[in-house]
């Protein structure tokens, strides 16, 4: 049997692109491939569980745009199917003189993207966090929080009602496209086998530019992946926050520094720093993977991003393997936490998609042949974007 679509990815893109091609095209036959064996094994499910706003980016952007739909539709979709989440808001937490100038930039962008914010002084910080200190903070309405992981679960059931087939543990390990159709290689336990389909979708979050690689796509970029470590508070904790609690952004910075998260089961986390990751699925303490340090060592690009950001990756690495230092960044606005306080919590790793010259990619990127479509970086907020991210790749098929 040939497919009409096959969606590479069972992360919450690749779900969510799955779902909706099969809405919009009931009677075609759509095949959506997962290498391991439960969905949201990676980024989706190593992730804080923030539904953002979208205070941080451009204007105009596909990352503004996005995530603005992204909030409403992900919230819709969870009441409707009765996925707990929570509108908790967000406090942008401003402690020094030069952070308040960095706060007013915010709150102007805030504006221009029509988000609902409020600008708070210290006093009206006390009185909605009176564990946080701060000179002032923007309090960000509609952000949420969720579990991921059974959302991207949910839109799977969906897909599956609506007649989607889905493989789980099938990793594609060849592709040949040719005028009339594309040929998977998969393997399957330890068994070789080939699918067809006539048009391919590929979501592959931390494998991005690898799969690219297998059609022979030119690319100008490569996956460096980004490790981030999270602690976790006691659960007498668990009501020291009412919000959650983010520093204001150094612009230079491309990562948003150590806050404090409300967790839906009720939990509060503290993260994540970004240190340099040595392999792509790496969440473990040994986290080494020879073909993956390889990649690195031989892009340009890697080697441009290590130059410009080199002091930065020292102190956060340092902050990696002293906890003190990384206590220290959450001190800032939250000084009665201790060293004793910050327990172990799984990793996260970020696939950051770096040009050759060096840049990294803020925004999506796409790549494309005749026969298929790649999404090559989502960056944050993919989760919450995951829904309009979907409708706009189906958006893109009808128009190849």
């Amino acid at each position: 049997m040939i497919y009409d679509y096959i969606v590479i990815g069972g992360g919450i893109v690749g779900v969510s692109t799955a779902w909706q091609l099969q809405q919009r095209y009931p009677q075609k036959k759509i095949l959506l491939l997962e290498k391991e064996q439960s969905y949201s094994q990676h980024q989706t499910g190593h992730n804080s569980g923030v539904m953002h706003a979208g205070v941080y980016y451009a204007p105009g952007s596909l990352k503004a745009k996005f995530c603005k739909l992204g909030i409403q539709a992900t919230a819709a979709f969870c009441e409707e199917h009765k996925i707990p989440f929570n509108r908790c808001g967000k406090l942008l937490v401003a402690t020094t003189e030069q952070e308040i100038i960095r706060m007013q930039a915010l709150l102007q962008r805030c504006r221009e993207n029509d988000i609902d914010v409020e600008l708070l002084n210290a006093e009206q910080l006390h009185e909605r966090e009176p564990n946080i200190t701060g000179l002032g903070a923007l309090f960000v309405k509609d952000t949420a929080i969720v579990n991921y992981r059974q959302v991207t679960i949910k839109m799977s059931e969906c897909f599956l009602q609506l007649d989607g087939t889905a493989l789980l543990g099938h990793e594609v390990v060849g592709l040949q496209e040719t005028a009339d159709k594309i040929v998977l290689d998969v393997n399957a336990a330890g068994k070789k086998i080939s699918f067809e389909t006539r048009f391919l979708v590929t979501c592959s979050g931390l494998m991005a530019d690898r799969v690219t690689k297998m059609l022979g796509i030119k690319t100008d970029f490569q996956i460096i992946p980004f490790r981030g470590e999270y602690y976790q508070l006691p659960a007498k904790y668990n009501q020291i926050v009412n919000h959650l609690i983010y520093p204001i952004p150094d612009p230079e910075l491309p990562f948003l520094g150590v806050h404090l998260t409300r967790m839906i089961d009720g939990s509060v986390t503290v993260g994540p720093n970004a240190v340099q990751g040595w392999k792509r699925e790496g969440y473990g303490k040994i986290n080494i993977n020879i073909r993956d340090i390889w990649q690195m060592l031989t892009f340009a690009g890697f080697w441009k991003v290590l130059r410009n950001n080199f002091k930065t990756g020292l102190i956060e690495t340092k902050n990696s393997l002293y906890k003190p230092g990384y206590l220290k960044l959450v001190q800032k606005y939250c000084p009665q936490l201790t060293s004793q306080d910050l327990q172990p919590y799984p990793a996260g790793v970020r696939a950051q998609a770096v040009l050759r010259d060096g840049s990294l990619v803020h925004d999506f990127l796409f790549a494309s042949s005749a026969r298929s479509l790649h999404v090559c970086n989502a960056p944050s907020p993919a989760a919450t974007s995951a829904i309009p991210i979907g409708a706009y790749i189906c958006d893109k098929i009808e128009q190849a």
